[in-house]
């Protein structure tokens, strides 16, 4: 008997062990994502954009990352290939703010209540009076409708979809992903444009494969002095811009004392707390200076009103748009400031919110002139940038195709003085670096992930992309190209 309970015993211990072994094994085999495979682009002209150029070499890439690259490199036997003859290889350019790329998160807010009708106004009439909505009515509604700091890109971030393909067509193979509602609007990430395909096994969860894509989260905490349409109008709080920076103020002062209160409760357990608003934790990175804070400001007097928010509460700013940065040079090193600018620059002057049309020919016949001084000279903006030392990128800025982002650079070099290996610079590694990623991408080199485009010629000299690379994986262009275009949801 005891013999028969000793070899059931042993068979149940060995089942038992096996599965243990064998589950977890196929729970991580599904979970793993499927590694690009080798390719080498072979004969190309390489612009690596961290040393001299080679003039004909090969690109090695494997598992998503450059493996080799050089004059002498040979292609593995085992490579898919690449015929560079004739082409030239760049690292895949960034755009350093993009609101296209991140799922519209629906927010449910309660309108204060409305007093009862009075008489002649119709049966079931409805019409708020000064008695009926309160302050703190206001107040509650406005938060809800406008202080995001919480809000996370990287979680919301669009992994299909017409406005992804294009921006990667358009050699675009990172973003930064900004989050588009609200005037606090929350942490930005920077993220590759397109996804590595999920093996067989894997559900396409969305949480799995956004991880996939993240590059660096959180980059910066974003603030835009305009409500955007999002109501706030009809003598409603916020309101008018005087209001909008109030709220914001108001914001980070709360977000300031509620961070020394938690700290004050930290060190004495026995006081008590309370009323602590969660979101505003998310204000507290940029308080000590671990995040910077993105301003969307185009107009010098825009410029300076974020400066000065910025000083007041120690802030490490960042500009976005700049329009008129290079009159506000000394403004600018003086608070040690980057500049994101963008290649919009037909739409400098439209106020934060309401986006901006593309090309160069647009704009209402009533334009003011100042407005259009400000457009005509925005393209001189990078070369006093960088003759200043301030360091900046570009945006695509809401330019109705991305294949104009690069003739729009490319004008601030053949306008605007910038040097060619600057311009490609803060297409890159500028941008990579202004990211706090600079060690993983922007440059082509061994160990960098694997972000490379391949042109037909000069980059700036309206040159056509032949191959996209985005993590190792190439990128079908002529179908991402034949796309659609869609009305850009927000894309700054």
């Amino acid at each position: 008997m005891n013999n028969r309970v000793q070899r059931a015993c042993v068979f149940t211990v060995t089942v038992v062990a096996m599965v243990a072994m064998t589950v977890p094994f196929l729970r991580v085999s599904g979970q793993m994502p499927v590694r690009a495979p080798r390719y080498a682009i072979t004969n190309a002209r390489i612009v690596t954009a961290a040393g001299p150029v080679i003039d004909k070499g090969t690109v090695v890439m494997r598992e998503g990352i450059i493996e080799d690259l050089g004059a002498a490199v040979t292609a593995p036997a085992d490579a898919l290939l690449v015929d560079g003859t004739g082409l030239v290889v760049y690292p895949g350019m960034i755009d350093m703010s993009n609101s296209s790329v991140v799922e519209v998160r629906t927010t449910t807010t309660q309108a204060p209540p409305a007093a009862p009708a009075a008489g002649g106004r119709g049966r079931g009439a409805v019409v708020a009076t000064p008695d009926s909505v309160t302050w703190a009515d206001q107040e509650r509604e406005a938060r809800a409708r406008y202080l995001h700091p919480d809000v996370d890109a990287a979680s919301l971030v669009e992994l299909d979809g017409d406005d992804v393909r294009r921006l990667a067509a358009a050699g675009i193979t990172t973003a930064l992903a900004v989050p588009s509602q609200g005037i606090i609007r929350g942490q930005s990430a920077l993220v590759n444009l397109t996804a590595p395909p999920d093996p067989a096994e894997t559900s396409a969860l969305a949480t799995y494969r956004r991880g996939a894509v993240v590059v660096r989260s959180p980059v910066a905490q974003h603030v835009v002095f305009a409500t955007g349409g999002q109501g706030g109008g009809g003598g409603g709080y916020p309101g008018a811009l005087l209001g909008v920076i109030a709220f914001a103020r108001q914001s980070f002062y709360d977000a300031q004392w509620q961070k020394e209160a938690r700290a004050f409760a930290d060190r004495n357990k026995s006081s008590v707390f309370g009323g602590f608003e969660p979101a505003l934790d998310a204000l507290a990175p940029a308080l000590e200076r671990k995040v910077p804070v993105a301003f969307e400001a185009s107009e010098q007097r825009e410029i300076l009103r974020a400066l000065a928010f910025a000083k007041e509460f120690n802030l490490d700013p960042i500009i976005v748009g700049g329009a008129e940065a290079g009159s506000v040079i000394d403004d600018l090193k003086a608070a040690k400031a980057a500049v994101i600018v963008s290649a919009n620059f037909q739409a400098a002057g439209t106020p934060a919110g309401r986006g901006g049309g593309g090309g160069r020919g647009g704009g209402d016949a009533d334009t003011p002139v100042r407005i259009t001084r400000m457009r005509q000279n925005a393209a001189k903006v990078p070369a006093a940038l960088e003759k200043a030392g301030i360091p900046f990128a570009f945006t695509v800025g809401g330019l109705q195709s991305p294949a104009e982002f690069v003739r729009s650079v490319a004008r601030t070099v053949k306008e605007g003085g910038l040097a060619e290996e600057s311009a490609l610079k803060a297409l890159t590694i500028n941008a990579a670096r202004l990211a706090g990623a600079a060690e993983r991408l922007g440059t082509i080199e061994k160990g960098k992930m694997a972000n490379v485009i391949v042109t037909d010629g000069n980059l700036f000299d309206a040159s056509r992309i032949r191959h996209v690379f985005v993590a190792g994986w190439p990128v079908d262009i002529e179908a991402a190209a034949q796309a659609p275009a869609g009305r850009g949801r927000g894309a700054h």
